[in-house]
């Protein structure tokens, strides 16, 4: 295994004070081989020049770092450190100053066909977001931290829908579509372990799309609605027998009527069929006596 890399913080110069140092030297220079030309002195000339081209060399180590960024500095290859401090700053002019962005950024995996635990084909989408938190991991640690993040993400995501069934046949049962928040935040856990090594922090990551894939998703859209129509039909039998029930307790206190237990039953089916029937009930009018 290669080595990992940790970031150091290093301080640079001011480049505003490294600039004027270097301008008036500069002109000193300038002054100076003007005056070493003037009296023939070819010492004084070739000095002068050479101070001269140090420090338009010099002049190369200024550079500037933006609000949100960083610089990684290397020298022939090995890592010097990192500078915070924005501003116009400046260093060893042979110092290989990398920009790297530790803004938050984001993106949209899009959409993925998956199965679910049960294996159902679905698609699956999720937003991840992020930052840069440690500039020498995300250089050093992976090839392109960018296109890292953009792998591992999906890989997360896949993984994920493969873990959890899309809904619940089952109370209690956590699915992809009826514990969104909690899926996110698992999603966001494996995002973030995939993406340790990377000098990358996930600061959110949440289910985006989530739809099961066109060629089951007539039938699983008839099976929601069976499902919708027991579940309906439930809640009215429930009320229904609540209601027979207080009726015949309603008869009972004010003694109304008496009626035996093959009347009790007989009353009970026909209620229920007119509370719980789908369809508008007949009404048949008796026109005898109670036990015709």
């Amino acid at each position: 295994m290669g080595q990992v890399h940790r970031e150091k913080a290093v301080s640079a110069v001011s480049g505003l004070l490294a600039l004027f140092v270097l301008l008036a030297i500069l002109a000193l220079s300038v002054w100076g081989f003007i005056g070493s030309a003037r009296y023939g002195d070819v010492g004084g000339v070739i000095g002068w020049l050479l101070l001269f081209s140090v420090v338009v060399v010099c002049l190369a180590g200024l550079f500037t770092v933006q609000p949100n960024e960083a610089r990684v500095l290397m020298l022939f290859g090995a890592y010097r450190g990192t500078v915070h401090q924005s501003g116009l700053r400046w260093s060893n002019p042979f110092y290989l100053k990398k920009r790297i962005s530790l803004r938050t950024r984001n993106f949209e995996t899009g959409k993925l066909k998956v199965n679910d635990s049960r294996g159902n084909p679905v698609e699956i989408g999720a937003v991840v977001v992020w930052k840069v938190i440690d500039t020498a991991e995300a250089l050093f640690n992976v090839d392109d931290y960018v296109n890292f993040v953009r792998v591992q993400s999906e890989a997360a995501v896949r993984g994920l829908a493969t873990n959890y069934p899309y809904d619940a046949l089952e109370d209690g049962e956590i699915t992809l579509s009826g514990h969104t928040a909690k899926i996110s935040q698992q999603l966001r856990t494996e995002v973030q372990e995939r993406l340790q090594e990377a000098g990358v922090s996930v600061l959110e990551a949440r289910i985006s799309h989530l739809a099961y894939s066109t060629e089951i998703a007539a039938a699983m859209l008839q099976r929601q609605q069976a499902s919708a129509v027991v579940a309906a039909r439930a809640k009215i039998v429930e009320g229904a027998v609540g209601m027979v029930e207080h009726a015949l307790e309603k008869l009972s206190e004010k003694q109304i009527i008496e009626l035996d237990e093959e009347r009790k039953a007989a009353m009970v089916s026909n209620l229920l069929v007119v509370l719980c029937s789908d369809r508008h009930t007949q009404p048949v009018v008796n026109t005898g006596t109670l036990h015709n």
